[in-house]
This record gives C-alpha cells, structure tokens and sequence, in this order.
C-alpha cells in the first residue's frame, strides 16, 4: 500500500501487520487507537470499587444510557449489548481479608470486567458494516492482584482448536503439565476461565459470556461484514488478547471475512513462544500493542521465566509531550489516559509531539496529577458527585442507590 493511499478498514484492522501505517502514525490509525482507548477508559470511569458500597463490583452505569453518562464522543454511534463479568479465584483466608466492607454487597470474588459494544445501525449504514467490540477493565479490585501476582506458566490446551474447552469450572480445568505447547501465565487464565456457581451476575466464566456472546452476534450480523475489535488495559490487555485468541480459533475458525484484532494498552506479556508463534498461525488474528517506552508493568513477566512479547508494537514515549510532569513514579508511566494523550500527538522517536487530532490535553488528569500546573487542570477531577452520598429527606446522608436502568442485574445464564 502505497504511503499516499488512504488505508481501507481491513488495513486498519491489521491485515498486513499495520505495514507503513505506525511511522508516521497514520491519522486514521490514530483515531481507531483513541477510540478503543476511550473504551478502556470507560470501564474506570463506570467502576464502582467503593467497599463501602453495597454495589462495589459493578458498573456505576447500566447498558442503556453507559456511554453518554461517560461521556465518550460520539455515544450515540455505539450501543452496549452485554456485560462482561469475571471471576478473581482466592483461598478462604484471603477472601476473609479482602471482603467489601459493605455486608450487603452484591458480589465479591465476581466482579463488572468490561463490556460488549456494537456499531449503531445508523452507524453501520454510514460505514457500511458492523463493527463488534469488546472491551476488558484493567486491574482494580484486590482479589484480582492476588491473582495477577505470579509468573507461573499454565497450558492453554483447552482454548486450542479442538480442544475439550474445559478451562474452568472453578479452576479445575487449568493445567500446568509440562508439554510444549502455547502457555500463558496462570494468573490470567484465572480470571478468564474461572466460573462461580454461587455469583448473582452470572455462574458462568469471563470466557463463556463472550464466547456465548459473540456467537451470537455474529450469527444476528453475518450478511453485515461484521468485524471483531478485543481491547483492554494493563490487566484489560491480557484478557483481550486471550479472548482474542480464543475467539479466532473456536468460533471464527480462521475465516478471513470475520477479521478479529486485539488493540492493548500497557499489557503485560501473556504467555510463552509457544503461544506467540500460535497466534502467526491465526491469518485473521492481528494484535497490535501500544506501548510506553518507559512503562515497567510491560516488562513483566520477563524472558527469563519463559514470556515472550506477542503482536505489532506502537511504541510511544510519554516524555516527548511538553504537558506532562517529569515523573519517576511507575504507576504514572503505566497511566491509559497520558498514553492516549501522547498517541493523539505522537510522530515519531525523531519528530516533535505535535496533536494531529484535537483531544483535550485535560483528560490526562481524569484520575492522576500528571499535568504541568501551568495547564490549570485539577489532578483526579473525574469523581462521582458527593462519592456517591445523597441527602435524605431526614437528614441523613446515604449512599445513593442507582437509577432503574443502572441497577445490576444477572445477565447471563447456563
């Protein structure tokens, strides 16, 4: 494809590796980029994770009204179709230590993990096919650290085709045998294979719920070109890019008409050489990781404990933009919203940031103080109105429950 030429949406969705799209950043790239980041983005800003509330676990905002209430640009051309749950699997002793505060939650160990997202169909028409998203939340709740906290490699038999799919159940399908085959580390499996049976949002696993989910949206859409786009951040990237993988070999079965591309913020590295060389074999499987030059979660886990790095790299550096502090803290290299910041203006190793597509630099500051002072932003300014307290008629102030079209509910079912 010639530099020139406008890429076509399968270019975009990774067809030949993002060849001559990456330096420079091609502008239609970038805006693909930006979008699936803002997904990420929102599955933060929905998420309850106030132990003291009777609903920490789950998203703030329900389907219906989900994007406009997070504000993402252009809500209407998307509509969220279903919630993702998943399970963080931990001993009785830990779960004693790490319970919500609030004895009337609404779940502990099963918690909100993303979501399912598809083009509007006044959007589809306009671009003429149905994109589907899925979109995986980032490390947040305590018993998911317990989970992540290990390099221990398991096999991945059960995601391969052919396979006797028997990933969870409650763990019992994990495997850490010693054959040669694809592996990733045991603490994403968990979360991603791990069914409980006594959870009110739903007894089946993270991988059944999309698996189920995406089979059935791409039968309702098969006469629509539909296109599948996995995206997540930090632990989010992890569970993209085994859904990803999951999904190009059990349910589009290779099928160059249903292209499936894992776009990842910040991941960790997911699994051996074993699985990366499985994942070349996938001709319609395309992963590309954006990825902070500086950023040390990206490291981990390292080659010595046999993790290798899967996919295209987007490699930016978050030191080039001229808003942000000089900051020698991790977690600020690590941080989605500065990432995208620098996306929107990166050109290159050698070239000056410079913003090609208009995103206010104020985002940066939605949950950290990342920005110079002279930008007059207030650090950690997107935050729930009074946290969630509401004043009743009495006097007292409680915490508020949601609206009707918010509240919780179970979605799924065996």
């Amino acid at each position: 494809m010639a530099a020139a030429e406008e890429p076509t949406w399968e270019d975009l969705l990774g067809r030949n590796n993002w060849e001559g799209l990456l330096n420079p950043l091609n502008v239609s790239l970038r805006r693909l980029v930006l979008r699936a980041g803002d997904f990420c983005q929102a599955t933060y800003d929905a998420f309850v994770n106030d132990p003291n509330s009777a609903f920490c676990g789950v998203s703030r905002y329900g389907k219906p009204s989900f994007f406009r209430k997070v504000m993402l640009d252009d809500a209407d051309h998307y509509d969220v179709v279903s919630f993702l749950y998943a399970t963080a699997r931990v001993s009785d002793h830990e779960a004693f230590f790490l319970k919500s505060m609030s004895r009337d939650s609404w779940d502990r160990e099963t918690n909100w993990i993303g979501y399912v997202a598809v083009t509007s169909d006044a959007r589809t028409a306009e671009i003429g096919r149905r994109e589907i998203y899925v979109v995986f939340r980032g490390t947040t709740r305590n018993y998911e650290w317990i989970n992540v906290l290990g390099a221990k490699l398991t096999s991945l038999k059960c995601l391969l085709t052919g396979g006797d799919g028997n990933c969870g159940g409650g763990g019992d399908g994990l495997a850490d045998d010693d054959d040669d085959g694809p592996k990733a580390m045991l603490g994403w499996v968990t979360i991603y294979t791990t069914a409980n049976p006594r959870s009110q949002f739903t007894k089946m696993s993270a991988r059944s719920q999309l698996l189920r989910k995406i089979q059935e949206l791409l039968e309702k859409y098969k006469d629509e070109k539909p296109s599948i786009v996995l995206t997540g951040h930090s632990l989010g990237g992890t569970l993209a890019t085994l859904g990803a993988f999951d999904l190009a070999e059990n349910v589009t079965g290779g099928d160059d008409n249903v292209p499936v591309t894992a776009i990842v913020f910040g991941s960790p590295k997911v699994g051996n050489k074993e699985l990366a060389d499985r994942i070349k074999l996938n001709k319609n499987l395309r992963i590309l990781h954006v990825k902070n030059q500086i950023d040390l979660i990206t490291r981990y886990p390292g080659r010595i404990l046999g993790y290798v790095s899967v996919g295209t790299k987007l490699k930016i550096d978050t030191r080039k933009s001229p808003f942000l502090k000089e900051s020698h803290h991790p977690g600020d290299w690590h941080n989605l919203q500065a990432m995208l910041h620098v996306a929107a203006g990166w050109n290159g190793e050698r070239e000056e940031f410079e913003m090609r597509v208009k995103r206010s630099i104020a985002l940066v500051n939605k949950s950290c103080d990342l920005l110079k002072e002279e930008c007059l932003v207030p650090p950690c300014w997107w935050v729930e109105k009074n946290k969630g307290l509401l004043k009743a008629e009495d006097g007292e102030w409680v915490m508020a429950t949601p609206h009707d079209e918010d509240l919780p509910v179970a979605e799924f079912h065996d």
